[in-house]
């Protein structure tokens, strides 16, 4: 039900916005997840924002902001920061409205979003080890300068901008009764649960919506138990789209009268999810895009004692380093015991090598990688240190290579 409390975005406000949006941003597929179905036992839909222009749901929110401004502010020209999402999304706009816009990203920013960002125009500067030092410098040089300060997610504007994903989910999945997506700061979440909520009151319907974090980067679930916004100290998550240590002041307004429940999902689970999605559904989706997905294959709905009919997950964005995803990509597979890393201490005599082979080839895995050393300093004299990676069918079989190694007197180590 709604809440009788003003939030400051309405249903008016994000259809408004979707007018704004005409011809600027595309109206994303959602695509049935027969896999994900089979997982988990209903109806599984997704959002595919990975496949919006500039490759993520920002550019709505970016584009709605600053097509606003007065022809006085665009000549100020803006700022804003962002880990990547919302820079290419504030670049995109502003080379679309002829408004020059300066970005800064933090320090290490994946090379394919920095380069993307460039490459619409957008003049960028590296400074900070995570999003908050950048916005915080971003900040400044607004106060220093008078240009426009685009916040990436705590301004009424770029919230209703990406409230229209939300009016664009009820009309592709009219009778969904559940909708999952990621949140760092909040403005998605707020946005598709006041366009969601405000609907289904209008129809008498409960439709559940669900944040998720990464739990590394969950400043949410605090702020929400204690009605105050609680700063995160330390952030350290893969999935960087969502790395943001303190949630916005009005997004969190809307998130505490409408949102149903925040949860968090491990860093194994977001390597598991990409790594599903790449091979099940054949999409490329960043680690903050994953989260939905995440929260299903860890069963967080089932904890909550929801069993949804249809359910809608957001993919928000699909802008991945390439050497980011073959690092997930191996721990996804890790997280799913198809890749299995062994550490054994062997005596070091002619044989021991082509036993743990025979064992190996016989359990029907397969030996990626070997490391053979003598020296070291926990080694004894006549001592061999041997680390192996193998190709695995699962936790079952895994288990089962394990199993055989130690049938035949070997002390397999799993190395995380």
């Amino acid at each position: 039900m709604m809440q009788k409390t003003t939030l400051p975005v309405s249903l008016s406000d994000i259809e408004d916005a979707r007018a704004l949006l005409e011809g600027v941003s595309v109206c994303t597929p959602m695509e049935h997840s027969r896999a994900l179905s089979l997982d988990v036992g209903s109806e599984v839909y997704l959002k595919c924002e990975n496949l919006q222009r500039a490759g993520s749901f920002k550019v709505r929110g970016a584009y709605v902001r600053m097509a606003k401004l007065s022809m006085e502010e665009r000549a100020r020209g803006v700022v804003a920061a962002s880990a990547g999402n919302h820079a290419q999304g504030v670049a995109q706009a502003a080379r679309r409205l002829g408004i020059k816009a300066r970005i800064y990203m933090p320090l290490g920013v994946a090379l394919p979003k920095l380069t993307a960002t460039r490459d619409h125009g957008a003049e960028v500067i590296l400074h900070g080890h995570n999003v908050d030092e950048a916005l915080a410098e971003a900040e400044r040089y607004a106060t220093a300068t008078g240009a426009v300060f685009v916040h990436p997610f705590d301004n009424a504007d770029i919230i209703a901008g990406q409230g229209t994903i939300g009016l664009e989910i009820l009309e592709q999945l009219p009778d969904v009764d559940t909708v999952l997506m990621g949140v760092g700061g909040g403005g998605l979440l707020a946005g598709v649960a006041v366009a969601i909520k405000s609907r289904a009151a209008e129809l008498g319907r409960d439709i559940k919506i669900i944040g998720v974090q990464a739990e590394n980067a969950a400043a949410y679930p605090p702020s929400l138990a204690a009605d105050a916004l609680v700063p995160l100290h330390n952030v350290r998550t893969i999935a960087d789209g969502i790395a943001v240590g303190r949630p916005g002041q009005l997004p969190f307004q809307i998130i505490r009268e409408l949102v149903d429940d925040v949860v968090t999902v491990s860093e194994d689970g977001l390597a598991r999810a990409l790594v599903f999605l790449l091979e099940r559904s054949k999409l490329v989706v960043e680690p903050a895009g994953a989260v939905g997905v995440a929260a299903l294959l860890e069963g967080k709905l089932e904890e909550l004692g929801l069993n949804p009919k249809k359910t809608a997950v957001v993919l928000s964005g699909g802008n991945i380093d390439p050497l980011l995803m073959l690092k997930v990509i191996q721990r996804g597979l890790s997280a799913a015991g198809r890749y299995l890393t062994v550490r054994m201490m062997l005596d070091d005599r002619p044989g021991e090598l082509a036993t743990i082979s025979r064992v190996i080839a016989e359990s029907d895995a397969n030996v990626t990688r070997l490391d053979h050393t003598r020296i070291g300093g926990s080694l004894s004299m006549g001592d061999v240190a041997i680390t192996i990676d193998i190709e695995t069918k699962g936790h079952v079989h895994s288990e089962t290579v394990l199993n055989n190694l130690r049938a035949e007197g070997f002390q397999p180590m799993i190395m995380n």
